[in-house]
């Protein structure tokens, strides 16, 4: 039986994965923080007829991901065959409004913690000859939107590594796929409404309307797509005998490419315009 690891599986798209594919009668390994967590995983698959494994794990903690993988490459004889990197965390806030601390905290997650995860997987799956990554990114790894800077700097660069690493273990056996969700109805969605939410209502910024034209354009949006619409994309870019390069999933999968081909100015004021921060810009006319 082929074993796969999930990441963040306690919740959310990573939830939705590890149950998804322990249901196709794959042998899921489920990494989590905390040991309540890891219970109501386990307890999650036996209600739905089938078996998730856990370990504890700290995507964004060396140490931590070096205990977790080695008690990992124990329960599967070497290494799993398969690895999806979905643990992340999101905070909105504009550059300036974003402390290091915080930037920090999201390139350790989002980014340092999958590029360790491959590292410390690879060679199990170079021995096997064969192997797949999934790096669960975001629409936010192919276009930012104000606000989401530091976000999609995370995604962006876990993009990049995500396209080296296919060329370069393509000839061992090993596929590197990415899934670019949209917004989803996950853990995350309400501590990001309330980071904006206080920086909307503090005062002490100068995006303080922006950042009520922003919750307003959320408001209006909800309710997202499930977690588990995203979780069926991952699933199948796990499973497929021959998967893509990239998936997209949600919503946004075609504003995200039409924002791609557009002019950076009319890119720019379409994204400043949805967020609040659209002023006159000389020599263009976005009413049209």
């Amino acid at each position: 039986m082929r074993s796969v690891v999930v990441t963040g599986a306690s919740g959310g798209i990573g939830r939705a994965v590890a149950l998804g594919l322990a249901r196709r009668g794959l042998d899921v390994i489920g990494t989590v923080r905390g040991e309540e967590k890891a219970a109501a995983l386990t307890a999650a698959a036996r209600e739905r007829g089938c078996t998730v494994r856990t370990v504890l794990m700290d995507v964004a903690d060396a140490k931590s991901c070096e205990e977790g993988f080695a008690r990992i490459e124990e329960l599967t004889d070497g290494g799993p065959w398969a690895v999806v990197n979905n643990a992340g965390v999101h905070l909105a806030a504009a550059v300036e409004d974003t402390t290091e601390e915080e930037g920090r905290r999201m390139l350790e997650v989002n980014f340092l913690g999958p590029a360790r995860l491959c590292r410390l997987a690879m060679p199990g799956m170079r021995r096997r000859g064969e192997g797949r990554i999934v790096n669960v990114t975001s629409a936010a790894g192919l276009v930012v939107a104000p606000f989401n800077g530091w976000y999609s700097a995370s995604k962006y660069a876990l993009e990049a590594l995500s396209d080296a690493l296919r060329m370069e273990v393509a000839s061992c056996g090993v596929q590197v796929v990415l899934v670019e969700p949209g917004f989803h109805e996950t853990p995350m969605a309400a501590p990001t409404a309330r980071h904006l939410v206080r920086l909307a209502t503090e005062g002490a910024s100068p995006h303080q309307n922006a950042y009520v034209a922003t919750l307003g354009t959320l408001a209006r949006n909800r309710p997202f797509p499930p977690a588990e619409q995203a979780a069926r994309t991952v699933c199948r870019a796990v499973c497929a005998r021959r998967p893509a390069a990239r998936y997209q999933v949600g919503r946004e999968t075609l504003a995200v490419r039409t924002l791609r081909c557009l002019p950076s100015a009319l890119s720019d004021g379409i994204q400043r315009r949805v967020t609040g921060l659209l002023r006159p810009v000389p020599g263009i006319d976005f009413d049209g």
